[in-house]
């Protein structure tokens, strides 16, 4: 492709999407550049404070415990008081816990911390999703959530090859920078984000609340009810559970075989380098395809990327192993985040997305617990092994209900996009016949037709 073509892919993959959402992806940027802990916290317990791998598991679990607490608490405070409030809250617990978390010694208090920071970090979850749900159109939405995602990826590579060398000199500068940039991306919500929560107000209509007047209510029991979504949710669990090797097991396997904390941070680096700079041009690509092909796709690569790692014995090779899972990555991530937007009702995005959440949270208590045991009781070649079943298992499941769903999924996406788009219309045709015949009554409007182009 040449230079001119570059440039205009890139303009059109940033163009048209609203300047709320650009704090919102600046904010993120800004929290990824400092997350530390959780990529290094398995090295600092068994390598720096001479913990066992199990023990490194146990207190992974209970952060992954402290995010399924909050997870659909979360979700219902993103729902009830508002997105913005709850983003807040949960940045500044962040912040304030995971310095804390520098300073114990005390090995039952660093798990009692430990499940706080999982708590307050996993809560922001169902927030950001909502909201960018909220101030992003319908036919953006795969496009906005690919950004939002290479932003977190941006972030991320740049902080672990930065954190393996600030690891070989001092954990603790670790834990107060990640401290200081969540308490930064607090001041950045507070200062920059306007609530974006859409209303239950009759006549009011918006990419945000197409039908929120008319839906019924919505409870965490109407998402458990909900079967084609929940199977979504068990499947997305299976996928967490690999994806979760690579800040838990991986570091552990390379640490046991006489890796240091630089060499983890160097292969592990690559992927965030490769989201970076391929996340954008394959979104594009696989933006208008089948989303459930490309889950079924991604679960494979996962699985195996992961098992391949049972081969490796060099940095290099761990980085080619990187390579492999990190296309899983690039692929699911948006795809995934879009179907669940899509199967959610508007006013209830909080919760389903807290549900959503809550799935990653459980992996992120699992994968740990799973990954100590397996090593220290097998070693690491049967971790990998067991993450090409699991994903295999996971291509299974979506391909099965792909097969057992399609037109009912497809009608619903439809459904959901033609509802949407129609508001926008009717919307706009009152604005320009009240234009047109210049009235004075047209501020009701064109406030919706500023929702459904994404300002809140």
């Amino acid at each position: 492709m040449s230079v001119a073509g570059l440039r205009r892919a890139a303009r059109e993959s940033v163009s048209g999407l609203p300047r709320e959402f650009w704090w919102l992806w600046t904010s993120t940027l800004v929290n990824r550049l400092g997350g530390f802990v959780a990529t290094f916290m398995a090295l600092y317990l068994t390598i720096d404070r001479g913990y066992s791998a199990s023990y490194a598991g146990l207190v992974a679990a209970l952060h992954g415990l402290g995010g399924v607490v909050s997870s659909l608490g979360a979700g219902v405070m993103t729902d009830r008081l508002g997105r913005r409030p709850t983003l807040l809250v949960a940045q500044a617990s962040t912040a304030l816990s995971v310095a804390l978390l520098g300073f114990v010694r005390d090995p039952v208090a660093i798990a009692a911390v430990a499940f706080l920071v999982g708590m307050a970090s996993n809560a922001s979850r169902p927030a950001v999703q909502a909201m960018m749900a909220d101030i992003v159109r319908p036919e953006d939405r795969i496009r906005a959530f690919s950004l939002n995602y290479w932003a977190i990826n941006l972030g991320f590579a740049i902080s672990s090859m930065a954190a393996g060398f600030i690891a070989e000199v001092s954990y603790l500068a670790g834990f107060l920078i990640e401290a200081g940039m969540t308490m930064a991306c607090a001041v950045l919500i507070f200062v920059k984000l306007p609530e974006s929560r859409p209303e239950r107000t009759p006549g009011k209509g918006g990419a945000g609340d197409v039908s929120a007047a008319d839906e019924p209510a919505v409870s965490l029991g109407t998402v458990l009810r909900d079967g084609r979504y929940m199977s979504v949710v068990g499947l997305s669990f299976l996928v967490a559970v690999i994806f979760q090797q690579a800040y838990v097991g991986l570091p552990v396997a390379m640490g046991e075989a006489g890796f240091t904390p630089a060499d983890y941070g160097m292969a592990i680096a690559v992927n965030g380098v490769l989201i970076v700079v391929l996340q954008i041009p394959v979104t594009r690509f696989i933006e208008h395809r089948d989303p459930r092909q490309l889950l079924v796709l991604s679960s494979l690569l996962a699985g195996y990327g992961f098992g391949l790692t049972a081969f490796a014995g060099s940095v290099g090779v761990f980085a080619l192993t990187v390579c492999v899972w990190t296309l899983a990555e690039i692929v699911n991530a948006p795809v995934q985040t879009g179907l669940v937007v899509r199967l959610s009702p508007a006013h209830g995005r909080g919760r389903y997305q807290g549900m959503y959440t809550m799935s990653w949270a459980v992996a992120a208590l699992v994968a740990p617990l799973m990954s100590g045991f397996v090593i220290d009781r097998w070693g690491a070649e049967w971790l990998w092994g067991v993450c090409a079943v699991v994903g295999t298992v996971a291509a299974v499941g979506y391909w099965t209900l792909m097969r057992g769903l399609p037109g009912e999924e497809t009608v619903a996406f439809e459904a959901s996009e033609a509802s949407e788009v129609s508001e926008v219309s009717e919307v706009s045709k009152v604005s320009e016949a009240s234009k047109a015949s210049g009235a004075s009554g047209v501020p009701e409007p064109r406030e919706s037709a500023k929702d459904d182009v994404g300002a809140v």
